[in-house]
Order: C-alpha cells, then sequence, then structure tokens
C-alpha cells in the first residue's frame, strides 16, 4: 500500500494560512507539483511567493473562486503549469457567527456561497478536466476531490447555524459528486475535523485563556491537533491507497463528537 502522491499536481484552495497552507506545504514535501490558491494574495505572496518564483514545484494564484472565470484561471494556470491536475483539495472555508433567528444576520447564505457553492463549482470544472486529461480505456485511477469539512455539520450551536449548515451541504455534496463521478474514476470525500490550532484558533485562545482548557476537556485525546494531523489524512485520501475509498466522510477530531453536548466550544 502507498500514500505516493509524488509526481501528481494538486490544487489546493484556501491556501494562503491556516490547514490549507499547511496542506499545500506537507504536499510539496512528498513531492507533488502545488498550486496554492487563495484569494488574499498578500498573504498569499508573503507564505508562498518566493518559492513559486525559485521552484518548479510550486505556483501560486490569487482570486475570487466565487467568480466562474477565475475558477477556468486557476484550472488553466495549473494545466500550462503541469499539463494536468489530479488532486483537488478545497481547503477555502469561512467561520462566522450569527443570530439564528434573524435573517439579516444569520450567515446562512453568505456561508452556502463560501464553504459550499465554490466548492462545488470548482470540483465540478476540475472533474470535467481530469476527465478530459484521462484515457477512456484505462482502468486506474483519474483523480481525486477532497472537501474540508468540521464536526459541527453534526454539532448543534445556534449561533454557529450557517457555518453548520453549509458543513453539513458540503458533506452531502461529496457523496452526491462521488456517486456521480465513480463511473469517471474519479474520487470524492472529505476529511471534517474538530480543534487544529490553525490560525484562527490561535487568535481565539489569545482573547480567551481559558478557552484552550475547555477544547481539551471536551476531546478524549486531551489535546488540540497540529494541521499536519489534517495534512495526513488528506495525504491518505490523495493516494492510491485510498483507492477504493469514496463518498466518506473521515473525521479527525480526537474523538470529540463522540461525547460533545451542545454547550461545548465552537472551535
Amino acid at each position: 500500500m502507498s500514500f505516493s502522491i509524488s509526481g501528481k499536481t494538486a490544487i489546493v484552495t484556501g491556501a494562503a494560512n491556516g490547514v490549507g497552507l499547511a496542506i499545500g506545504r506537507h504536499f510539496l514535501r512528498e513531492g507533488a507539483n502545488v498550486v496554492f490558491a487563495d484569494m488574499d494574495e498578500q498573504a498569499l505572496e508573503h507564505e508562498m511567493g518566493e518559492r513559486a518564483a525559485e521552484e518548479e514545484a510550486v505556483r501560486i494564484f490569487s482570486g475570487d473562486l466565487r467568480e466562474k472565470l477565475t475558477i477556468a484561471n486557476l484550472l488553466s494556470l495549473t494545466v500550462d503549469a503541469f499539463e494536468k491536475v489530479d488532486i483537488l483539495v478545497n481547503a477555502s472555508r469561512q467561520m462566522l457567527t450569527g443570530n439564528p433567528l434573524d435573517s439579516e444576520k444569520d450567515g446562512v447564505e453568505a456561508l452556502l456561497q463560501q464553504n459550499l457553492m465554490t466548492s462545488l463549482r470548482l470540483s465540478q470544472a476540475t472533474a470535467k478536466r481530469m476527465i478530459k486529461q484521462s484515457d477512456p480505456d484505462g482502468e486506474g485511477p483519474v483523480g481525486s476531490i477532497i472537501n474540508l469539512s468540521s464536526i459541527a455539520a453534526r454539532r448543534t450551536h445556534p449561533e454557529l447555524m450557517a457555518y453548520s449548515v453549509s458543513t453539513a451541504a458540503l458533506d452531502q455534496m461529496t457523496r452526491s459528486l462521488a456517486v456521480a463521478l465513480a463511473p469517471k474514476r474519479i474520487r470524492v470525500n472529505a476529511v471534517a475535523f474538530g480543534s487544529v490550532m490553525s490560525a484562527s484558533l490561535k487568535g481565539a485562545l489569545k482573547e480567551n485563556s481559558d478557552f484552550r482548557e475547555e477544547i481539551v476537556d471536551h476531546t478524549p485525546l486531551n489535546r488540540i491537533a497540529a494541521p499536519s494531523e489534517v495534512s495526513d489524512a488528506v495525504q491518505y485520501l490523495a493516494s492510491d491507497a485510498s483507492s477504493f475509498v469514496t463518498g466518506q466522510i473521515i473525521t479527525v477530531d480526537g474523538g470529540r463528537t463522540l461525547i460533545d453536548p451542545v454547550t461545548a466550544p465552537a472551535h
């Protein structure tokens, strides 16, 4: 069983910081070509601009992936640079709190657009490219699409209703695309994670010194995950080691969904 992704080409969105950046860097270390995509051009340049200028295996792309033309441009850049795309990681996500009883402030529409529709449109376009570059008479894998989801899809935090709804929809999208693309030999899976030491969580911990203890108390493995622990799960799904795995939501949460009550911390 090989977890190798060496020589494969991956697009990683949300790659200017946090888990998306960690996944992109992890893939580079494992020998993949990686296109780091994000809306935040300044952060992207800061994190990966120098490497993109020096390394053949790295490209960066900034733009609003809610726009169809931006998606087309991202795929064009990828194919021009590496001739193909084998892996798509939809790691661009947004979390916000809102009032579930106020239609003007619940945030549902915004997060459905950002967390669901952007991933869906990019997945559809990337799958078409994967099919186009594949051997129609072949039997091997054609591509792997991995969505980053959240345990919020299965939890009930009213102030996070928009985030929970958008990630639950993303999970169902994952299953639906998995079945639709299976005849084309494209696998679609997701990684739903709990508390990971991302930039946003670090910020929250600075604001609330008791927050870390609350999270740890609600996590059976008694700690917060490192971004690399999500990256490892994503690599598994991107590699041929998971060649018979599709439509699955792999949970990386230290056991938190096994015991989490409604009152547990949101991150």
